[in-house]
């Protein structure tokens, strides 16, 4: 099954644009194409994508994604260094999780340090 470059939008809430601007920068480098000139995305395209959102959304850099993409191109000699990367990657993205929690209790601890003074004020402010 193929995909037009609207329906890949619309499955992934990508825009046009930004779709073709993955491919311009080589990380989807493969995308079919009629003969005509239009795009025609496969389900492997959508997988890639899939990938590349999630690093990106992550914090890889496009320039990171885009080596990984080339190593993925070399084929299964380079499995071992894709595997390197994405294992440091995940570690940053623990250490993005695990900061986050740090500034989650700071906000939590605010919220109920707030939440108190302002059931006093209200108890201080109330008629008897």
């Amino acid at each position: 099954m193929s995909y037009t470059i609207k329906q890949v939008s619309e499955l992934t809430n990508l825009t046009a644009h930004v779709l073709r601007f993955y491919e311009k920068e080589g990380l989807l480098p493969h995308i079919n194409r009629s003969d005509s000139g239009i795009r025609k995305y496969s389900e492997d395209d959508l997988e890639w994508l899939g990938l590349i959102c999630c690093l990106k959304n992550t914090g890889m850099s496009l320039k990171q994604i885009k080596a990984f993409v080339d190593l993925s191109a070399e084929g299964k000699g380079t499995l071992k260094q894709r595997c390197d990367m994405l294992i440091e990657h995940k570690k940053n993205v623990e250490a993005q999780i695990q900061e986050m929690y740090k500034h989650l209790e700071k906000v939590s601890h605010k919220i109920d340090h707030f939440t108190k003074q302002y059931e006093e004020y209200k108890k201080s402010t109330s008629c008897p």
